[in-house]
């Protein structure tokens, strides 16, 4: 069996006029969201053998307070391929990850998360800011993802976490 694991980035800024969208931050949502999502995966399994993300700073720094958060042991790899990339061409990516490799996180962007979620779960699927989607597929080899071919095990989102977010 193989686990997919699709992190939206947290919510960015919009304040920085001068940014461009590769650099524009996380706002202090986004801040506060990040980590709970980390505290929340590291009650969950299974944890991610491998994390790919988005090299944009909001990306970036949304992987990076997971990881803290959740203290898991993997390094973030980071892939510029993911910035901007179609559900097609995360797909793609997704095929080409090594099969040593039973859980897989990707942490990016949407509207492509989105579309990712529903066309491998045969769902639709909305991935607010920050929103953790774990899909199954009961197959041996990365190569063989397809559409409809996952079970979206769960989602989890700051909304459903509860508490309070601050803009």
């Amino acid at each position: 069996m193989k686990t997919l694991l699709l992190l939206r980035h947290a919510k960015s800024s919009w304040g920085d006029s001068s940014a461009t969208d590769f650099e524009r931050p996380l706002a202090p949502r986004g801040i506060a969201d990040a980590p709970r999502i980390g505290h929340a995966l590291r009650r969950r399994v299974p944890q991610p053998d491998l994390i790919l993300s988005s090299p944009a700073v909001r990306a970036t720094q949304t992987v990076e307070a997971v990881v803290a958060a959740a203290a898991l042991a993997v390094t973030p790899q980071f892939d510029q391929n993911i910035y901007g990339a179609s559900s097609g061409e995360l797909l793609q990516i997704v095929r080409r990850i090594p099969n040593t490799v039973s859980s897989a996180m990707l942490v990016g962007h949407n509207p492509a998360f989105s579309e990712t979620v529903s066309r491998l779960t045969e769902t639709i699927q909305d991935m607010p800011t920050a929103a953790l989607a774990c899909i199954e597929f009961q197959i041996d080899d990365w190569a063989d993802v397809e559409d409809g071919a996952g079970t979206l095990a769960w989602m989890i989102t700051p909304k459903l976490l509860g508490g309070k977010a601050t803009d």
